[in-house]
């Protein structure tokens, strides 16, 4: 007997959420900041969860958010619904930045903010070396689990080289680079009542 594959049942692959992990948001998530999201897992311990969206640019500028003139061309995004007025960044400078966390391959989470600051009035950082956000997700202990479960992620390991840029199509390119499988959640229109 032949059965129909079903589309919207995620693999996993066995894949369990840990730092370095890419976290993809199902197709008909209708929630205001992972609505067809793409999650890096920074931080996965045993009181949770934390990390950030990486295809959701806001239009502001750095120098508006500090009310200084930085001649920086590079985006600033939401990272998540989490501490909304505090600024989190990823950046691939490792021990240049002081007190910065090893994520996966050359991408870091944080540091030392002074030395971000002095990087930025001295021109001596660009946007292909590092990335802010406005805010985080967050999980707390065993919350990410039972979303993956209920099938609200798909998990898998990122492509490290698309990290850094900001892509606002992130959620296809990304699925688009993991097969036929998931090719059915490209043509779902975002609003299933407009189709």
């Amino acid at each position: 007997m032949k059965t129909e594959p079903d589309f919207f049942k995620i693999e996993h692959e066995n894949l369990m959420p840990e730092k370095g992990i890419l976290l993809i948001s199902e197709p008909f998530s209708n929630d205001a900041y992972f609505k067809r999201s793409v999650v890096l897992l920074t931080l996965n311990d045993d009181e949770g969860s934390v990390g950030f969206i990486l295809n959701k640019q806001v239009d502001i500028s750095l120098s508006d958010l500090f009310e200084e003139d930085f001649d920086f061309k590079g985006k600033v995004s939401i990272g998540g619904p989490v501490s909304i007025d505090r600024i989190d960044f990823l950046h691939t400078l490792g021990e240049l930045i002081p007190n910065s966390r090893h994520v996966i391959d050359n991408i870091y989470w944080g540091g030392d903010f002074n030395t971000v600051l002095k990087m930025l009035r001295s021109k001596s950082i660009s946007e292909e070396q590092i990335r802010f956000f406005i805010g985080y997700s967050g999980w707390s202990k065993g919350q990410l689990d039972k979303e993956i479960e209920n099938d609200f992620w798909l998990v898998t390991h990122p492509d490290t080289q698309s990290i850094m840029p900001i892509d606002k199509n992130y959620w296809k390119t990304t699925l688009k680079r993991l097969g036929r499988k998931y090719e059915v959640w490209l043509n779902i229109p975002e609003d299933p009542v407009l189709n």
